[in-house]
């Protein structure tokens, strides 16, 4: 890849992931919603998604965009969603198409789907086989966080269909650095480690797709979303596992 990649919400944990895993191996142009605290190695603005002339701005000469950016709290409300999700979203698209920017990865979520989870508790993290989310069901968010990355994806349908950008959109698990969640038995079936965020990402800006959704997990024992349209589509190829984790200390690989 020629041109610089555009990673917006550069300074959160997911951007964090990506650049330890692959900082030297892109040239980057990062978005930073405010003033980083260190003075990145890299060409960088500070903005907001919402405006569209930062938008433009950031997106200026790039080749690609992993698109983070946004309000990622469960629980923020419906004012913040709609600006900072959703407008944001469609504003980064638009200034996509007029760069001529060819692929678009967008930071999906769980949440898009996250009503699911709530039918078949209790006993959703234990019996999986019979329930694997796979990208293909209706999304069916349960909350308004979830609201604003379904029509995220949703706003990725269609500025593929009317102007042919490569969309890859990417429902993020529960990323956490170092070690899965301890005693928290949904947060280990839906756990995605850095090094394992970070070779989806790479594997969504080099494969060759049209528009995808897919699940960014770890390859977890225990887990109700799919990764196997991540593993034919994108060549994702995951190398961690919750389950070979007790406590803090990794365990080896019973296999």
């Amino acid at each position: 890849m020629n041109e610089p990649v555009l990673l917006t919400g550069a300074g959160g944990a997911v951007g964090e992931a990506i650049l330890g895993g692959l900082e030297d191996d892109y040239e980057w142009k990062l978005m930073f919603h405010s003033p980083p605290v260190e003075e990145p190695d890299h060409d960088y603005v500070v903005g907001d998604v919402s405006d569209d002339e930062d938008v433009r701005a950031a997106v200026e000469g790039v080749g690609a965009i992993i698109h983070l950016a946004g309000d990622p709290r469960p629980d923020a409300p419906w004012n913040s969603v709609l600006a900072n999700n959703i407008d944001g979203t469609q504003k980064m698209y638009e200034a996509a198409v007029d760069e001529g920017v060819e692929r678009f990865v967008y930071a999906s979520s769980n949440h898009a789907v996250g009503a699911y989870e709530d039918e078949r508790k209790p006993d959703l993290y234990r019996t999986h086989d019979d329930f694997r989310l796979d990208g293909s069901e209706f999304p069916r968010p349960g909350n308004l966080y979830g609201v604003s990355k379904a029509t995220g994806e949703i706003i990725g349908r269609y500025y593929h269909d009317e102007y042919g950008i490569d969309v890859c959109n990417v429902r993020i698990g529960n990323l956490t650095k170092g070690h899965p969640p301890i005693d928290y038995e949904r947060g280990q079936a839906m756990w995605l480690s850095y090094r394992d965020c970070a070779h989806i990402h790479e594997r969504a800006l080099l494969a060759d797709y049209d528009f995808e959704i897919v699940y960014g997990i770890s390859d977890n024992d225990r887990k109700y979303y799919s990764i196997e349209r991540a593993k034919e589509v994108l060549g994702y190829e995951p190398q961690d596992n919750s389950a070979h984790f007790d406590g803090e200390e990794r365990v080896a690989d019973p296999t």
